[in-house]
């Protein structure tokens, strides 16, 4: 018989090792996929200390082509199969589209798009059949254009999209697909992207990435569509259709942009 795991992309910090931690908390068995090894099975060995089972690691760039046939092959030769899948990997730059570089944005694209996709795809056939769930992080920022971190905030909205998009494709097979779409939280995403903690986004408060992981694992279980942790977030983002882009475009470049 296979066994079923919950699939954590991007599970070596933030909100992907705390996902983590929250599925293997209520009972979930996980595989966790990331570049790094010795965060995951440092990982791997702290969710198996508290007597749970040691989680598969999966060591792939998921950046990479050819990622989503190797995480499958691993899956495979374990004896594994998904039946929750959560699309968390991803990471953003600061900076204008003339000025940063090229490779690093589309690897942007390449990470938050490409590979959800290509995971989801990979391993939809396995999730109908378990009738399971998929849980896609994505942002706030997917409410909005976001001059200085456009590939960001564009390919969040892609996520966002597809989720909901998917999720009514899916209504009658017993899957599931929610979008966790937190605000500002404090993981290494920051440091990667080039925040600073004087830019005037970050005077806005940061959630941490416990307690979004929970909220996004409530709402996975109970089939919603959309989960934005928060009740400032929430009004940021039903606002967001409200507001004219001549007001919105330079105020959100600003908040990017400015200084303490």
């Amino acid at each position: 018989m296979s066994r079923n795991v919950t699939l954590v992309t991007g599970a070596s910090g933030g909100i992907g090792a705390d996902l983590a931690r929250v599925f293997a908390a209520h009972g979930h068995d996980l595989a966790l996929v990331a570049r790094s090894k010795d965060k995951l099975d440092a990982l791997a060995a702290e969710i198996a200390a508290t007597g749970r089972p040691r989680p598969l690691v999966i060591v792939e760039d998921l950046a990479k082509p050819d990622a989503a046939d190797k995480v499958a092959a691993a899956l495979a030769s374990a004896g594994a199969s998904p039946d929750i899948l959560v699309n968390n990997a991803g990471y953003g730059l600061l900076g204008d589209v003339a000025d940063l570089d090229p490779a690093g944005q589309l690897g942007i694209v390449d990470l938050n798009v490409r590979a959800l996709l290509a995971l989801t795809l990979k391993f939809l056939p396995a999730i109908k059949s378990a009738r399971g769930k998929i849980l896609n992080v994505a942002s706030v920022v997917a409410f909005f254009p976001g001059p200085g971190l456009a590939v960001y905030y564009a390919s969040k909205a892609f996520v966002l999209s597809f989720s909901q998009a998917l999720g009514y494709e899916l209504r009658d097979a017993g899957v599931t697909v929610t979008a966790l779409c937190p605000g500002v939280t404090t993981t290494g995403f920051q440091d990667r992207a080039g925040f600073g903690s004087d830019m005037l986004l970050m005077r806005f408060g940061t959630a941490t990435s416990a307690s979004v992981a929970a909220a996004g694992y409530e709402g996975l279980i109970a089939g919603r569509r959309t989960v934005i942790p928060g009740l400032a977030n929430k009004l940021l983002c039903y606002s967001a259709p409200l507001l004219p882009r001549a007001i919105l475009l330079p105020m959100i470049a600003a908040m990017q942009r400015s200084k303490s």
